[in-house]
């Protein structure tokens, strides 16, 4: 249990960095982080904190794939981990 949050809180962090990085690049109009890219970090426990940082920083807020698909991960990562503690 000690390393699986050790890992969450990694690849929060990652999911952090990413997003404030893709809003920096958009506001340069540089090349930004593939959407799969960002989806994929999610998917693998960054959904959360991902989520909360573009609320924050106002990123993708007008993205219905982002504002409804962020949440849609986060519920079903919670079902995944009651099944697996019950």
């Amino acid at each position: 249990m000690k390393y699986f949050m050790i890992y969450l809180m990694i690849i929060s962090i990652i999911a952090v960095i990413m997003t404030v990085s893709d809003k920096t690049k958009a506001r340069k109009h540089k090349r930004r982080i593939p959407e799969k890219t960002l989806f994929l970090t999610a998917a693998l426990g960054g959904s959360a904190a991902m989520y909360l940082t573009m609320l924050t920083i106002r990123h993708k807020t007008k993205h219905k794939r982002f504002m409804i698909g962020l949440p849609l991960i986060i519920i079903l990562q919670i079902v995944i981990v009651i099944i697996i503690i019950t």
